[in-house]
């Protein structure tokens, strides 16, 4: 004898108004993420004496380093125009970081052990590199002639025209350390350029 067992009918939904749902509470907000500021990518130190012989050692220590992979491109027989764009982008950029704030305060010793460097990368490239004396002009001279053309950059009141209209002003010093800093060779690189004045600069002064 088979006994079928039904279920039950579902209940009859219950007329008249229905009971307010409770309110959905959503997770709250997560708080924004905080990224490390990005450290700069060569750390530069001042002694005491405000002499940059430790920054040079440094420089010259991490630049020595990156020299390995550079050969080991070399080995691989990567064509120089690989070996150039490595070497600008690694060694290069540790060699002149900051160039103008110390390249004309390090001493002579300093000055030839980094561009033993340049030399020594010179050879593994096989084609001629850039010594950091040019580079230094050139980061100079483009320096000082934003700071010219900026009415706003703190320092352009430094760079004041003689009546002339033809040469700077130059800045008076008592010790050689400040004759060697940032403003005073920019004064003097300026004054020995052929056109002596950047473009915009003399447009201006003409009037136009």
């Amino acid at each position: 004898m088979l006994l079928l067992l039904s279920h039950p009918p579902p209940p009859h939904p219950q007329s008249g108004p229905q009971p307010p749902r409770p309110p959905v509470k959503h997770p709250p907000p997560r708080p924004p993420v905080k990224h490390p500021l990005p450290r700069p990518p060569v750390n530069h130190h001042i002694s005491e004496d405000l002499s940059w012989t430790t920054n040079t050692a440094s420089l010259a220590k991490k630049a020595q380093q990156r020299l390995y992979f550079l050969r080991k491109l070399k080995r691989a027989s990567a064509p120089p125009p690989i070996l150039t764009t490595f070497y600008r982008g690694t060694i290069e950029s540790i060699l002149s970081s900051c160039i103008t704030v110390w390249g004309s305060s390090c001493t002579d010793y300093n000055r030839k052990a980094l561009q033993r460097i340049v030399r020594t990368a010179e050879r593994i490239v096989g084609v001629p590199l850039p010594s950091l004396q040019d580079i230094y002009t050139t980061r100079l001279t483009r320096k000082a002639i934003t700071i010219v053309n900026d009415a706003t950059h703190p320092a352009h009141c430094l760079f004041s025209l003689l009546p002339s209209g033809k040469r700077y002003r130059s800045l008076r010093s008592r010790t050689t350390k400040l004759t060697n800093s940032f403003i005073h060779q920019a004064v003097r690189l300026l004054n020995s350029l052929p056109s002596r004045l950047p473009a915009s600069r003399t447009t201006r002064l003409a009037g136009v």
